[in-house]
Formats: C-alpha cells, sequence, structure tokens
C-alpha cells in the first residue's frame, strides 16, 4: 500500500479557529477526512507541527522511507534555510514533495512574497483553500 506524509507547520493547528477568512473554516481533522476520502488505497498521514526541527524530522523521514510529500510550511516558508536544506534532500532523493498554501501568499503582505521552499519542491498551489491539498494529492496519486 502506497502512502503519503502531508506536513503542516506553526500555527496550522489553529485551523478552523485562525482567521477564518483567510483559512477557512476546516480543521486538521476535517483535512485528514477530506484527504482520506480522495485518496482511494493511499494511505494518506497528515501531521502538524510548530517545531521546525521535528517538520524536519519527518522530511528525512520522507527521504529514507522514499514518502512522497505534501508540505505546508507556514511561516517557515520565508525563512527557514534548514527547512529548505531538508526539503532539498527529499527531492534531491528523487521523492516528489508539493509545497501548498491555503491562501496566495502573492495577495497577502510582502513578506509572504518570498517563498525559500519553492526553488527546491517539486511543485507549488497555492490559493484553494483545503483544495490546494486535494490537487497535490491528485498530482501524487497519479505516479503511484
Amino acid at each position: 500500500m502506497s502512502r503519503i506524509l502531508v506536513l503542516n507547520g506553526p500555527n496550522l493547528g489553529r485551523l478552523g479557529t485562525r482567521e477564518p477568512d483567510v483559512y477557512g473554516s476546516f480543521t486538521i481533522a476535517d483535512l485528514q477526512s477530506a484527504l482520506s476520502a480522495a485518496a482511494g488505497s493511499v494511505t494518506v498521514e497528515v501531521r502538524q507541527t510548530d517545531s521546525e526541527p521535528e517538520l524536519m524530522a519527518w522530511l528525512f523521514e520522507a527521504v529514507d522511507t522514499a514518502t512522497p510529500v505534501i508540505l505546508n510550511p507556514a511561516a517557515f516558508t520565508h525563512y527557514s534555510y534548514a527547512l529548505r536544506d531538508a526539503v532539498a534532500q527529499v527531492t534531491k532523493a528523487g521523492v516528489p514533495l508539493i509545497e501548498v498554501h491555503i491562501s496566495n501568499p502573492h495577495s497577502r503582505e510582502e513578506f509572504r512574497h518570498t517563498s525559500v521552499i519553492s526553488a527546491v519542491a517539486t511543485g507549488v498551489i497555492a490559493g484553494f483553500g483545503q483544495d490546494s491539498y486535494l490537487l497535490a494529492l491528485a498530482q501524487l496519486t497519479r505516479s503511484l
């Protein structure tokens, strides 16, 4: 059975209550349900952490197990070179990793316009709310 890791960075554990006008009203549990329903025979494992080292450890797990990743790096998107280097290890190992964002960072504050992750990700999907994850899942399951 195939598996996909869905990794979420800081503050995304507050989905459903944090700025619903920007991030919508869905929760991490809702995201897990939606992705599992859409995944067919693929196992989808949704994780969230506010810890950069923990997120990096999960990326190293993806490298070691050749597990595709959907990554919402959240605030780490804009400044975490350590996370960027971990993502680069994933994609250089030939493991697909899609960077996702719930909102469109380019339509928000200027500091959100730059991603240090995008250049080393396999692809980027942003601005479609929860559907950003579903679009990434559809793309990854095509190759499994």
